[in-house]
């Protein structure tokens, strides 16, 4: 159900980006590139969609993202200032209009009771500023990171476009 729904999101967000004259880009850490081959998946994103990093590890959000390593000391990777930063840093790299970021939990392991599994953080960064965008989701896996990639999609259109 979410795949179609994914598949439905993100042809719309491509067709509103280009006829806008948008470009995008994205920084993801627990989709692992799933936002950027939904977009890509769409015939035509080409004329939109500059590029995305996967930043997995704290490494590469610090040396190709930008992330300062004081805020992932201070905050860790899953929190809403790495996410602006993700997000800024994309944009940085990359001169998009607009570009989106995902950090989280998706388990099935590894959550505290400071970051639970399906705490995920969507970083937006365009002409008008950052925002981030806190979710608390559920499911399994897989179900988490494609929730996460719906609502990054929705964010964008919603917020961006």
């Amino acid at each position: 159900m979410v795949e179609a729904e994914l598949r439905v999101s993100a042809t719309a967000l491509v067709a509103a980006l280009r006829e806008r004259g948008l470009t995008l880009a994205a920084a993801e850490s627990c989709t692992g590139g799933w936002f950027a081959k939904s977009v890509v998946d769409v015939p035509g994103a080409s004329e939109v969609f500059l590029g995305g990093v996967v930043s997995y590890v704290n490494r590469i959000k610090e040396q190709v993202l930008g992330v300062p390593r004081a805020l992932l000391d201070q905050y860790t990777a899953v929190s809403a200032p790495v996410a602006e930063a993700m997000a800024i840093g994309a944009q940085k790299l990359t001169g998009a209009d607009i570009a989106v970021s995902v950090t989280g939990l998706a388990g099935p392991g590894g959550g505290t009771a400071e970051i639970p599994v399906g705490r995920v953080y969507i970083g937006l960064c365009d002409k008008g500023g950052s925002t981030v965008i806190p979710l608390d989701l559920s499911g399994t896996r897989d179900e988490v990171r494609a929730q996460a990639v719906l609502c990054m999609i929705k964010e964008i259109t919603k917020r961006s476009i």
